[in-house]
């Protein structure tokens, strides 16, 4: 009785467990979705998921949509949809099929049509381009120094010309903005004096307008991306923070500017000022902590006035990239705690910083005499070499690593009694430390430097073969 009751028994479950594996069976459902995916020209990434995790294989009927894994937990296995750009005037359709088991799944992709606008690429601008993104962009940059930015109360205001010429300059062409882009410059700061032929209600006069607007066009129309500031004007700028007629001014000639030049795109960045400091306050060689505290304060208040200007204005501003500035644009305030970057809804903004050190060698000619020192007549010791990249390993690991882009707006170095050899050296070897590091380094270049404004081209071609190497051993996405 016993035997018969255990075989009847292990016969009931053997047929249970079948029963019950045939039902698993039966019940196993794979789902897949979302079943449908609908992409912007520009292509991209879409998540979709398969529940339960099981294998999978996929099969696109179009080259340009691909799927990849991108991660999976025992019960839901997650793939990218990865879509090419498309070039072409027409909607473009595809079909991934899904196969798990016997499971099969179709996943539909549309992607919207490549529509050629009439819009100049000037006047672009892109949604999604981060501010990191277009310094990537930047590649090498280059100032148009001691040009627009000429001032002089002996320079005659009869012609706007007379003050681009007044520093050195020749008249500036279409052919010598050129010749910076046809050099391999992605990038061209034109410092600009705006205090020039002001009138007192603070109009800029519209020949100066015109004329900068134009050097504008020549430097877009070229590919570059430009820079426009306000720049020589420290002393009446200084007063913004406390003094409401040097406010009324500084925005009324930022509301000018914003207005004339809504209309132009992502290459077009602003700078609110140049070099701004407030020695009678603090030194780092005199003064409290507390007036520490006031005199950065200051250019913290003038950076915040000039990101509200520009964001209240219409057209492209609301979304334009802007530099703003450190203390001094001296590259240890950018991580002073002192120092705070203003707010921006549009969260548009890098630091701009510029580069002198060794002052005895970047500032003074060799052998100048001055009261704080000796002009050294070259430069690229070991301690040189140190001292570059220690400063520059600051930059990236407290504003580049923290997700704040940087421009290195001015570096370069003093010729008088150098050779250009070092002057060579030294230039390279800055542009290097900075490029390498995913900032955005722009020489100050005058009449007289590295580019001949008569030629149109670089007087010693062996400094720009050194420049121009640089991108190529540090590629850029």
């Amino acid at each position: 009785m016993t035997q018969i009751f255990k075989k009847t028994l292990l016969t009931s479950l053997v047929l249970f467990l079948m029963t019950a594996c045939s039902d698993d069976k039966k019940e196993l459902k794979i789902i897949v979705e979302p079943t449908s995916f609908h992409f912007e020209q520009t292509g991209g990434s879409r998540k979709f998921g398969i529940t339960p995790n099981k294998p999978a294989t996929f099969q696109s009927s179009e080259a340009w949509c691909k799927v990849t894994s991108e991660s999976s937990t025992p019960v839901q296995a997650i793939y990218n949809i990865t879509v090419e750009p498309n070039t072409t005037p027409d909607v473009r359709n595809a079909t991934i099929t899904v196969s798990v088991k016997e499971h099969v799944q179709e996943i539909n992709v549309e992607q919207a049509a490549y529509i050629q606008s009439d819009e100049p690429e000037k006047y672009t601008v892109r949604e999604n381009l981060t501010t990191h993104q277009l310094i990537n962009e930047m590649g090498l940059g280059i100032n148009l120094g001691n040009t627009l930015d000429a001032v002089g109360d002996w320079i005659d205001p009869s012609c706007i010309l007379n003050y681009e010429q007044a520093w050195g300059s020749p008249v500036i062409t279409q052919e010598i903005i050129e010749g910076y882009a046809k050099a391999g410059y992605s990038s061209l700061r034109i410092p600009v004096s705006w205090g020039n032929l002001l009138s007192d209600d603070f109009k800029v006069h519209p020949d100066l307008m015109d004329r900068v607007e134009k050097i504008l066009n020549w430097t877009l129309d070229c590919g570059m991306v430009a820079i426009i500031n306000i720049h020589h004007e420290n002393e009446w700028i200084k007063q913004v923070p406390t003094d409401s007629k040097a406010k009324e001014k500084f925005t009324s000639i930022w509301k000018q500017i914003c207005e004339r030049f809504e209309k132009y795109g992502d290459h077009l960045l602003f700078e609110p000022m140049n070099e701004i400091g407030y020695d009678e306050i603090w030194t780092p060689w005199s003064g409290s902590e507390a007036d520490k505290a006031k005199a950065l304060g200051y250019v913290n208040d003038l950076n915040q006035l000039f990101v509200d200007i520009v964001r209240n204005s219409g057209g492209n501003n609301a979304k334009r990239h802007l530099l703003v500035e450190i203390y001094n644009t001296n590259l240890e305030y950018a991580y002073d705690p002192l120092f705070k970057m203003p707010n921006d809804p549009a969260n548009r903004l890098a630091l701009t910083v510029h580069y002198y050190t060794p002052a005895d060698f970047a500032i003074l000619g060799g052998g100048e005499v001055v009261d704080w020192g000796v002009g050294r007549e070259s430069w690229g010791t070991e301690a040189d070499f140190k001292e570059l990249n220690d400063n520059m390993d600051l930059l990236k690991k407290n504003c580049v690593d923290k997700g704040i882009p940087v421009i290195v707006g001015e570096y370069c170095a003093e010729s008088k009694n150098r050779t250009k050899e070092v002057i060579r050296l030294f230039c390279v070897s800055v542009t290097e430390a900075i490029y390498s590091r995913g900032m955005c380094p722009m020489l100050w270049d005058t009449p007289g430097g590295q580019y001949n404004r008569q030629t149109c081209q670089f007087d010693d071609p062996l400094f720009l073969e050194e420049m121009m190497a640089i991108p190529v051993k540090y590629p850029r996405n």
